[in-house]
């Protein structure tokens, strides 16, 4: 059996995980302790639309994916819940981060795109385009 996870990721994350063949995620930066997949695809969406595309890092963009792993690995990971009832998320420990990824059923997949007004879609980098070619 398998579970459904969602992340919503930036364009930067995008081009790391084009890069992997859309196999993984990319590691976390030194100040991030823990990678956190969501459970549900609205709670994902509501930190792309809300975070992402207003974040310079992110490039005004926000992704949403989606990818499986076993559920019976997933177990591992207790569900915090971090505000409303879809607020609910796993805790990765950042070292634990490549385990996961080697437990990803398939290819991440693209779900849902969000841009804001500052969004550069004139940019010739492979995650610019394939970003722009699903909000034209």
């Amino acid at each position: 059996m398998k579970t459904t996870l969602y992340r919503p990721i930036g364009l930067k994350e995008l081009q790391l995980i084009i890069d992997s063949g859309y196999k993984k995620f990319p590691p976390r930066l030194t100040w991030q302790p823990i990678f956190y997949p969501v459970l549900n695809q609205a709670y994902a969406e509501q930190i792309a639309l809300e975070w992402n595309t207003n974040d310079e890092f992110s490039g005004y963009c926000g992704i949403v994916t989606a990818f499986s792993l076993p559920t019976a690995y997933l177990q591992q990971y207790p569900v915090q819940n971090v505000g409303a009832k879809i607020h609910e998320e796993l805790w990765v420990p950042s070292e634990e981060l490549e385990a996961f990824n080697n437990q990803i059923i398939g290819d991440i997949e693209i779900i849902k795109v969000f841009v804001s007004k500052q969004f550069d879609a004139s940019k010739t980098d492979e995650a610019t385009r394939v970003v722009a070619n699903r909000i034209q």
